[in-house]
């Protein structure tokens, strides 16, 4: 664990899944904090894969990463992502519904996680890898559903916790960009994993998917803007 005398504002848990956005945020915190701490949670994730991913990038930016398993298969919703059996269906133009690969309640459950942990190393500071602006219609991306989080932790552990979310407000071009900027552009686009299939056997320019999926089309057209199509 990290030194237990620096102090909590020195100090921070990075939820961190090894995905294109936690991994920005990973950067994005060692660029800012003395002792950085990687949580990633085992919640059934079909995408499984991505576990593998975020040891090595762990790894290699040198930081902490702690493994947590998470166990509510008898409570998840209906959704595609904990349920292999369900397809991925790309979510409908113009739907005001979640996509089916929303899993109700992982934000909330996961801050809570990294909150425990962080109490634990006393520190302060928590990052996630929301956005809004590029949320694929998950509720619990969006800033106000962080600010009301943010509040009930520091309520709940009478801490002062802060929630930093970097990527609120970028769309999935400007991430890309913002991973150029901090310089783990290479990390980002080869090591981290988004595609809900889990496929790390096609190689696109944007880096490994099926392509199809949501979270590869998001991320591919995010590159496409950011430095044009290949």
């Amino acid at each position: 664990m990290p030194n237990q005398s620096l102090e909590p504002h020195e100090q921070v848990v990075v939820l961190f899944s090894g995905g294109q956005d936690s991994t920005t945020c990973l950067y994005w915190a060692k660029e800012r904090f003395e002792a950085v701490t990687a949580l990633f949670i085992h919640y059934g994730q079909r995408h499984a894969v991505e576990a593998d991913q975020a040891r090595e990038i762990a790894r290699q930016a040198e930081v902490l990463l702690v493994e947590q398993a998470l166990d509510l298969s008898q409570l998840w919703a209906t959704n595609s992502l904990t349920q292999s059996e369900l397809p991925l269906e790309a979510s409908p133009a113009g739907s005001l519904q979640p996509p089916a690969t929303f899993v109700p309640g992982r934000n909330l459950l996961f801050l809570a996680l990294a909150a425990i942990l962080a109490r634990r190393l006393n520190a302060q500071h928590i990052v996630g890898g929301m956005s809004q602006s590029d949320y694929s219609g998950y509720p619990d991306c969006r800033r106000d559903f962080i600010e009301a989080a943010e509040q009930t932790l520091r309520l709940g552990f009478a801490f002062d916790f802060m929630i930093h979310t970097p990527l609120m407000l970028l769309d999935k071009a400007q991430t890309w960009l913002l991973a150029d900027q901090l310089g783990c552009l290479d990390v980002v686009r080869d090591l981290s994993h988004t595609c809900y299939a889990g496929d790390r056997t096609t190689r696109h320019p944007w880096g490994y998917g099926c392509g199809v999926c949501d979270a590869c089309r998001l991320r591919a057209k995010g590159w496409e803007v950011a430095f044009g199509a290949a």
